[in-house]
């Protein structure tokens, strides 16, 4: 009989409480406009509240929106490395684009030397000064742009069967085809997948087409030392790289943005730091030491009051003129009127000249 009892109690619980829930849910229902337009006015104070704390917090400046397509950004740092690195340890930077800066600056360096990041934080301020937001700078002026594109990162698409070159050629071609002449584009390290001839060839014929077709504001940051040329045929292009300063016990990082373009990659440098063993270290060296002797970089031909002139790199150029005789030779050989025997001759004439 008890247990009788326990179990219609336990049944009429049950139902009791549903019959509540079904009445809340419905007295809630008839208030979903109001309660979904306080969730939207709370959630906006609370992002503009978070943001007013944040620039009184960390110093940010107000930045000054105009019309016109520049970027002009002072002692510019990025907002998330500011805050969790140890104070007074981010290195701020400049950053200037449009009008007699230039729209497009091309930055060279080492890996770890804060490329990537200078980038980023270009974008990043650009983003927070349109959505009203206070930015981490001395001084911010903020040309408004109609979409921000970014090719950045080194990932495959397994999924989707894609290689991380097919990717990147992917987000490339998305930039190159949808940027207009108010867009700001940041590329970090495009061509990298594919062998040395083809990324560079890319990454110029891409930089050659930001610059002249679209004309919109671009940073690139990139290991190719040869694109270093292009700042004497594109009117508009700045070359910029990260210092670095060697000294007897190594070298050492300076993180900050100078005019010109780098000397060295450091990527043996590099490499050591992050715990390669000695002996690959060692072998290393003496392999680049064989491919600078040949490979040693052209003189830099006169800039024609275009900028300072560029510095040796330590990087061959893929497009030198050579005058060996034997490549000038196989230059003039006339492939249409020779025959087999005659080119297998001509073979065996310049096989023994080169031995």
């Amino acid at each position: 009989e008890y247990a009788e009892k326990i179990l219609k109690a336990e049944s009429r619980i049950e139902q009791r409480e549903q019959e509540l829930f079904v009445a809340v849910r419905d007295r809630v229902a008839t208030q979903t406009a109001r309660l979904l337009s306080t969730a939207e006015v709370l959630a906006t104070l609370d992002t503009l509240a978070g943001l007013a704390e944040l620039a009184v917090s960390r110093g940010y400046c107000r930045p000054r929106l105009v019309d016109e397509p520049i970027l002009r950004l002072s002692e510019a740092r990025h907002p998330v490395l500011d805050q969790v690195l140890p104070p007074g340890t981010f290195v701020p930077n400049d950053a200037r684009l449009g009008g007699d800066d230039g729209t497009f600056l091309l930055i060279t360096g080492p890996n770890m030397a804060g490329k990537s990041v200078f980038l980023r934080q270009t974008a990043l301020l650009t983003i927070m000064a349109q959505i009203g937001s206070f930015v981490p700078a001395r001084e911010a002026t903020v040309g408004l742009a109609d979409r921000i594109f970014s090719r950045v990162g080194a990932s495959d698409e397994m999924r989707r069967a894609q290689s991380t070159f097919m990717v990147e050629m992917t987000e490339a071609a998305n930039i190159l085809n949808n940027a207009t002449p108010r867009s700001l584009v940041i590329l970090d390290e495009l061509g990298r997948g594919t062998s040395t001839f083809d990324g560079v060839s890319l990454a110029w014929a891409i930089t050659e087409h930001l610059h002249d077709r679209i004309g919109c504001r671009a940073l690139f940051a990139t290991h190719f030392h040869e694109l270093a040329e292009l700042e004497e045929k594109l009117p508009r292009l700045r070359n910029f790289n990260v210092l670095v300063h060697e000294g007897p016990q190594g070298i050492v990082f300076l993180h900050r943005i100078s005019r010109g373009s780098a000397t060295k990659s450091y990527g043996i440098h590099v490499a050591e730091l992050a715990g390669i063993p000695r002996e690959v270290l060692e072998r290393a060296r003496s392999v680049l030491a064989e491919l600078e002797k040949h490979h040693l970089a052209q003189p830099d031909r006169a800039t024609q009051g275009r900028g300072p002139r560029r510095p040796r790199v330590i990087q061959g150029s893929l497009f030198a003129n050579t005058d060996d005789p034997i490549l000038q030779a196989l230059r003039e050989v006339d492939l249409d009127r020779i025959t087999p025997e005659q080119a297998l001759e001509q073979l065996r004439r310049w096989q023994r000249e080169l031995r």
